[in-house]
């Protein structure tokens, strides 16, 4: 068995092939479920986000499987070339990595975190989370932690919203003279709403397919709820339109923008989709007048970030690699005592079938002391039989090795310890 980490980023694919294997809350149960039937899966966990998408799984294969899976649903198509694979030791520390922000598109950004330990929540759930994964997670948790606690990585921490935001400041677009359209009502949008009060945006309109959601975060930071359906009704009014839905199709598209300028009066437009899938239609950005941003455009807006960042990244790339180590060496150690393990399993159940067997006989009345006697021969021929016929095997095939382990976990017996080394290991009477 082998722990596999399979997926595709930010890093290695582009947000078009990221969105066609994004994955809503919605289809997980069914997604994990069908990870979970693969033939080489015993474990299970899906991640996914909107700069990606991960499988993690104890597997029996390397693989491929896993990948085949994700290269269908919905849509992987040329997935391939794009997928990255750790195994092992490379997996558990990739992990880690992500849980601590050290892989996101914005270094350190807390969000990630959250994002993890719903993946966990929902494998577990759905069932899929057995003993190896649970223990990898929480062990991720901690690393985490450690690093935040430890280092300045979760300092002024920056996310995609508060990115965009920024973005939004830089451009041609002054925010205390702008009317902002924010379309969601989710964490993204109630981030970037914070971050645009305290830039003094103007004028906030909030438009979600829940209305109540959407009046909430209006009344919180003093904007207009707007339901789905007027959307077209107000396009036009927005300088900046800035959208984060789970929707799996395109919530604005080219004709309605196209719409909305006109009623502009062709005055340019900043839209900053933030959503993946996408939620405004790529080629809007053909359209005079028309500025479209993707997640994938924040990169610049990030860089500031990332060199205020790198000196505490240094070291919690230190604690994730400790941490890495210290959990495999645990898990080897794990499997070094699963023999010890499975011998105790052996001892147990050979004691409570022989003890169940004696009961019965001294239930149907049989003298005591033969039962004991029998009791006794039973125990020891159950638990020499598979040690007794594998020395005898190793004496004919002049097997070394055995043989002095042998000796190390049975010395030599001193004069008069006992009178014989009985029974050669058959079953009789058991």
């Amino acid at each position: 068995m082998s722990l596999l980490v399979l997926g595709i980023n930010h890093q290695t694919a582009p947000v078009g092939l990221r969105e066609r294997v994004a994955f809503g809350n919605d289809a997980m149960p069914r997604a994990l479920a069908e990870l979970r039937a693969l033939p080489s899966v015993r474990e299970v966990a899906l991640l996914s986000t909107c700069n990606r998408t991960e499988l993690y799984a104890l597997a029996d294969d390397a693989g491929d499987a896993l990948a085949q899976w994700l290269a269908t649903h919905p849509d992987g198509g040329d997935l391939h070339a794009y997928l990255y694979r750790h195994r092992d030791a490379d997996a558990v520390r990739h992990l880690f990595r992500v849980a601590t922000g050290l892989d996101s598109l914005v270094l350190g950004e807390p969000q990630i975190l959250g994002q993890v330990k719903e993946a966990w929540a929902n494998a577990r759930s759905a069932g899929t989370l057995g003993a190896h994964l649970d223990r990898l997670f929480q062990h991720a948790f901690t690393t985490a932690k450690r690093a935040r606690t430890d280092t300045r990585i979760g300092a002024n921490p920056v996310s995609v919203a508060s990115a965009a935001v920024r973005l939004a400041q830089e451009s041609f677009a002054r925010l205390d003279d702008s009317t902002v359209l924010l379309i969601g009502a989710g964490e993204t949008i109630e981030l970037a709403t914070r971050h645009l009060v305290e830039g003094k945006a103007k004028r906030l309109l909030i438009a979600n397919r829940t209305l109540a959601h959407a009046q909430e975060l209006a009344t919180r930071h003093g904007g207009v709820a707007l339901p789905l359906t007027e959307l077209d009704r107000h396009l036009a009014e927005a300088d900046i339109v800035l959208s984060a839905t789970a929707s799996r199709e395109p919530i604005v598209t080219r004709a309605q923008v196209a719409h909305a300028l006109s009623q502009r009066r062709h005055r340019p437009m900043l839209l900053l989709d933030l959503a993946v899938p996408r939620d405004i239609e790529a080629d809007v950005a053909t359209l005079d007048d028309a500025f479209l941003y993707t997640v994938d455009d924040l990169e610049r807006a990030i860089e500031d970030n990332r060199r205020s960042r790198r000196e505490a990244a240094r070291e919690a790339e230190a604690i994730v690699d400790l941490q890495t180590a210290r959990y495999v060496e645990a898990l080897e150690a794990s499997t070094r005592h699963a023999p010890l393990k499975r011998l105790r399993a052996h001892g147990e159940r050979s004691r409570a079938e022989a003890l169940e067997k004696a009961r019965a006989q001294l239930a149907a009345g049989r003298d005591p002391n033969e039962v004991l006697d029998l009791l006794a021969h039973t125990l020891v021929n159950r638990l020499l039989h598979a040690p007794t016929a594998a020395l005898r095997e190793a004496a004919l095939t002049g097997d070394a090795e055995l043989a002095r382990a042998a000796d190390k976990l049975f010395p030599p017996l001193r004069s008069g310890d006992a009178d014989d080394a009985g029974s050669d290991g058959g079953d009789a009477n058991a």
